[in-house]
């Protein structure tokens, strides 16, 4: 027999424990034999060895071998800037990867401020007498005791209860106080055992003695976080995607870098020029700002997020999040606020709102319910003065709310009692005041109504006939069908000298009161964005299906009228695949779910290629927390083990910040696109000057050194702004991007390579011969280097390339929609990075300095007005060609996919 199935006597025998508790000496042995009461943070990665992993992903790896490259062509041809590239690049992964640690390392120390799990301290009897012990100190064997408002710092077996009440939300979900009590139960699972507390959960009403049978995580709580630690952290779409198309650059790259080297051996080019030039071209190739470029792009995203409450944990969930398809939201706490607020108050012949309730008429003919509501409990105050609050049974806290509202003075003694008891399903509270002994007993109706015998109408006491006690079982299914909590209220005044034992009959029925846990009021308009926006919401909660069902219409997440509705016992009967099929349903509500069915749920969801978002508070959301694609926990409600498990926190539990969320998300993935578009098209006019020296002698038209300038100076700040570009105004109207669409397209290479990066070599080649034929060059000519001639023309080669960039950032802010339609100072970091392009390439062609290090000499004003063509060009083109796609290309609305996306295979 388990613990909890036996007999008091027999139960503290089995853990070798007395009523009056364990000796010190006990206690201290049994701490070093079980260990200390907490749950172990879940299963990480050491701070070393995350610090490690931000130099050594795919692309950090791509720059390593570009380095190394870098540094093997300094050596056998010294004096073009390679060591210095080569420099630059550890700069580039080492300035990257300690930023990239930093942001996770400040979310994790916001992480820490929010953890609080379970109480601090409790009191246990040892050695006879009551003790203040750490919460860490609890052993198995110890009598601990509890009252309203405590924590249960681990499971443990009731021995003594007074009205005990408790919420198991953190552990089950479920929101409403259930009853315990200390009588002998047959129930096999400690979940729905009448006489266990477990860890985690706390005390609303009533006091305890209970038995400690188990600590730590030995517990159900800390059972949930081993099956939360047990569960991989898979990568994110992003993550795969940047692996992805770190592979295809380095491909690109080597095979262009191969392509040159076969070339130059062919055409007789020596095999020491042709190596250098090969590892210059494959180190053009490689765009050694994306990556910093990204980071910072997204710490951008999670910054502007973190001022909407949103703490990132993982910097790749920005983008996850944008990328969901669905997302499988707790109830309690989420939705909901996680309290009781009277919804409806019946009193004979009508039904009235909380709102109606409190209009001066309607407290002058019904006092009675209100002076029932502000006596009739056992709540407690935390501590005296007006700032004081109550702590206690939620339903009992929203009766005492309405009174308040309405001003109800509490002027009444309590005289007498019949504390609540699970049988009972009532209190009965005696007071005395205003020369009168007032009765009030509030309770299940199923066992007030008999006890009535009166009914009070409009301030008058009627008799309660068959009729009434008709429209009262009427009323009380209507307001459970809605998913209310239905509490019957009654009094009865009391001769001076009565029998409390006798008190509870003629009873005056006053009303029935329907109590909800109200939405939270952002929830029903967000619940609507995420419709338009694609996004499938499933309801995962394990409270009554009843309760469920009701919450989900009222907050719009079911609209027909026959969702699928499954609980916890239809998913442990069905199969995985039978899962998966049950999840094609439009709208779907699993209510009853215990931890592992609503794992069961979201790796049904990511069988089904679905990017699957899971919002959670409590230690029985963790483990889906851990397996979705992206885990959202509350940060106020929630546990330290949910947070943990999450890759997104909302600091005000709001869930319409989720929302927001995924539209910044979805502004990521574009801007990515963006700004890889912009830097990939400055790789053409870099590689080019490499295949006309190789193939036709000409002067080398751009040095390492400059490509470096270009890669690492003028665009990085305009690609920053292009990562900092707001989500545009119909991101939310169109549907989630497909799992399938990659982050790099032919569509894209196509328009940064063969289009934009075209436009931008012939206008920088064009300069450098225009300078060149200027100081009278001709074909064929030999020019040494160090020549002034060279410097000024390769500086006209960069600083063309510079000028066509500025145009390239604007016409890179949208695929699609005319430079003209975007507000030109909308995005003050592009403007700043076009202030900051301007100004570096300024500083390299005119100071001493920076033609020193760059290897630039001054050019003149013609130099720089013989780009102005070419950048109009370039602008028409674009223009034709987004003018072209707007003309053929189908809406955006309407349509499954988003117009950018059906444009990303063109170009």
């Amino acid at each position: 027999m388990l613990l909890h199935q036996l007999p008091l006597n027999a139960a503290l025998t089995a853990l070798r424990s007395t009523p009056a508790g364990l000796s010190g000496a006990d206690a201290r042995a049994r701490h070093v034999e079980f260990g200390p009461n907490r749950i172990e943070r879940l299963a990480g990665i050491s701070l070393p060895a995350r610090f490690a992993a931000q130099f050594t992903h795919l692309f950090a790896a791509l720059l390593w071998v570009a380095a190394v490259l870098a540094f093997v062509a300094d050596l056998q041809l010294p004096g073009q800037g390679m060591a210095t590239l080569a420099a630059a690049i550890v700069g580039v992964i080492v300035v990257n990867g300690a930023f990239s640690f930093w942001q996770e390392y400040r979310a994790e120390e916001t992480m820490a401020a929010l953890q609080r799990l379970l109480p601090n301290q409790v009191r246990a009897q040892r050695d006879g007498v009551v003790a203040v012990i750490p919460a860490e100190d609890v052993v198995p064997g110890d009598v601990i005791l509890l009252s309203a408002g405590d924590n249960v710092p681990a499971d443990c077996r009731l021995l003594e209860t007074f009205g005990v009440r408790v919420n198991n939300a953190t552990v089950t979900g479920e929101a409403r106080a259930i009853s315990r009590d200390a009588a002998v139960c047959t129930e096999d699972d400690l979940l729905r055992s009448r006489n266990v507390l477990l860890a985690g959960t706390t005390v609303t009403t009533g006091e305890a003695k209970a038995l400690v049978f188990a600590t730590g995580m030995q517990t159900v709580f800390g059972g949930i976080a081993h099956l939360t630690q047990s569960t991989t952290d898979a990568p994110s779409p992003l993550q795969k995607e940047i692996a992805a198309l770190s592979r295809l650059i380095a491909v690109l790259a080597v095979a262009i870098g191969s392509a040159v080297f076969l070339v130059g051996a062919f055409i007789g080019l020596p095999a020491r020029v042709s190596v250098v030039f090969s590892i210059g071209i494959i180190v053009a190739n490689v765009p050694e700002g994306l990556l910093p470029t990204m980071t910072l792009a997204m710490a951008m995203a999670a910054r502007r997020m973190a001022r909407r409450h949103t703490l990132v944990r993982h910097l790749p969930s920005v983008e996850t999040l944008g990328s969901a398809t669905v997302i499988c939201t707790d109830k309690t706490g989420t939705l909901t606020q996680n309290r009781m607020d009277v919804r409806t108050i019946y009193v004979p012949g009508r039904s009235v709102t909380a709102a109606d309730a409190a209009s001066p008429g309607f407290v002058t003919t019904h006092g009675r319910l209100f002076e029932c509501a502000v006596h009739c409990h056992d709540l407690k105050r935390t501590s005296d003065g007006p700032t004081a609050d109550w702590i206690g049974d939620p339903m009992e806290l929203a009766l005492v709310r309405l009174a308040e509202t309405v001003g109800h003075p509490d002027v009444l003694e309590r005289v007498d009692e019949i504390p609540f008891e699970p049988e009972r399903k009532r209190l009965v509270t005696v007071h005395r005041g205003n020369g009168e002994t007032v009765l009030f007993a509030k309770g299940a109706p199923e066992e007030l109504l008999p006890r009535a015998r009166w009914i009070e109408r409009d301030g008058q006491q009627e008799p309660l006939t068959a009729d009434w006690r008709a429209a009262l079982a009427e009323a009380e299914t209507e307001m459970a069908d809605r998913g209310l909590r239905v509490l019957a209220l009654t009094h009865r005044v009391l001769p001076p000298a009565y029998v409390l034992a006798n008190a509870e009959a003629d009873l005056v029925l006053t009303a029935l009161v329907g109590f909800e846990d109200p939405p939270r009021p952002e929830v029903a308009s967000a619940i609507r964005r995420c419709r338009e926006a694609g996004v499938k919401i499933v309801m995962v909660t394990g409270d009554h299906p009843h309760t469920a069902l009701a919450v989900a219409r009222e907050i719009g997440l079911v609209q027909g009228s026959a969702p699928c509705l499954l609980t916890g016992d239809d998913l442990a009967r069905m199969t995985d695949t039978e899962i998966q099929l049950a999840l094609d349903a439009p709208e779907i509500v699993c209510a009853r779910v215990t931890a592992d069915q609503k794992l069961r749920v979201v790796t049904a969801f990511q069988r089904k290629r679905e990017v699957v978002a899971v919002t959670g508070d409590g230690v029985n959301d963790a483990p889906a927390l851990r397996a979705a694609d992206v885990g959202i926990a509350m940060g106020i409600s929630g546990t330290d083990v949910a947070r943990e498990a999450s890759d997104v926190v909302l600091l005000d539990d709001n869930f319409a910040s989720i929302v927001n969320g995924i539209e910044e998300g979805r502004a990521i993935f574009d801007n990515i696109r963006k700004f890889l578009t912009y830097i990939l098209t400055s790789n053409i006019p870099e590689l080019v000057p490499y295949l006309a020296f190789a193939f036709t002698g000409v002067p080398l038209a751009l040095t390492i050194i400059q490509i470096l300038a270009v890669d690492l100076g003028t665009d990085m700040v305009p690609a920053l702004g292009l990562g900092a570009e707001p989500p545009g105004p119909a991101v939310m109207q169109r549907p989630p991007r497909r799992r399938a669409d990659r982050l790099l397209t032919a569509g894209l290479l196509v328009r940064a390579y063969l289009f934009l990066g075209s436009c931008q070599a012939i206008a920088s080649m064009a300069a450098f011969f225009f300078v060149l034929s200027g100081a009278g060059w001709r074909w064929a000519q030999s020019l040494s280097v160090d020549s002034v001639t060279y410097r000024q023309a390769t500086t006209a080669c960069l600083t063309a390339i510079v000028l066509m960039q500025v145009i390239n950032v604007h016409l890179c802010r949208s695929r699609r929609r005319s430079i003209f339609s975007l507000p030109l100072f909308r995005n003050r970091l592009i403007a700043a990075g076009i202030f900051a392009e301007m100004a570096i390439i300024l500083l390299i062609d005119y100071t001493p300095a920076g033609q020193a290090l760059f290897g630039t000499a001054p050019i003149g004003w013609r130099a720089w007005l013989i780009v102005l063509p070419f950048a109009v060009g370039m602008l028409i083109l674009d223009e034709a060609r987004k003018g072209f796609l707007r003309y053929t290309a189908p809406s955006a609305a309407g349509s499954r996919r988003s117009f950018d996306q059906q444009a990303d295979s063109r170009w």
